[in-house]
C-alpha cells in the first residue's frame, strides 16, 4: 500500500491511493476468514468458531500496521479490530452461555468513536488531499 505525489512537467498533482494487488488479496483474504468464523459461529460449532478468532484478529492487526500511515485507512482499520473483537466477544458469551453482550457494545461503541473521530476531524482535509469528489 502506497501514497504520493504526483509530478508532471514541474507541478505538483493531487496526492492518489494506490492498493497492491498483494494487499488486496490480503483484505479478501481476512472477509474469507471472519466468513468462516461467522459460519461457525451460526452453526453453533465452537471449537471452529473459538479456533476462528485468531487468524482473523491477527490478519486484521496485520491490516491495521500495514495501512498506519493512511490517516483514513488507519482509523477504519481500527475500527474493524474493535468490530472484531467486539464480535468475537458476543460469539464467546453465546457459546459459554455468559452474557457478555454488554461488554461487546463497548467494543461496538469504541469502533463508532473511533470512526466518529475520523469523520470529524480528519475526513474534510482528506477529501481534499485525495480529491475525492
Amino acid at each position: 500500500m502506497a501514497s504520493g505525489v504526483e509530478r508532471h512537467n514541474g507541478h505538483k498533482h493531487q496526492n492518489t491511493i494506490h492498493i497492491s494487488p498483494s494487499f488486496r488479496w490480503v483484505e479478501n483474504a481476512h472477509i474469507l476468514l471472519w466468513l468462516i468464523k461467522d459460519t461457525c459461529w451460526a452453526m453453533v460449532w465452537k471449537p471452529g468458531g473459538i479456533i476462528m478468532i485468531f487468524p482473523t484478529l491477527s490478519v486484521a492487526l496485520y491490516i491495521l500496521w500495514k495501512s498506519r500511515k493512511i490517516k483514513a485507512e488507519l482509523y477504519h482499520n481500527i475500527a474493524v479490530v474493535f468490530w472484531i473483537s467486539a464480535n468475537s466477544l458476543w460469539m464467546i458469551g453465546e457459546f459459554i452461555e455468559w452474557e457478555l453482550r454488554p461488554y461487546a457494545v463497548v467494543l461496538f461503541g469504541c469502533g463508532l468513536f473511533t470512526l466518529a473521530i475520523y469523520y470529524a476531524f480528519f475526513f474534510r482535509k482528506d477529501k481534499r488531499t485525495y480529491n475525492m469528489n
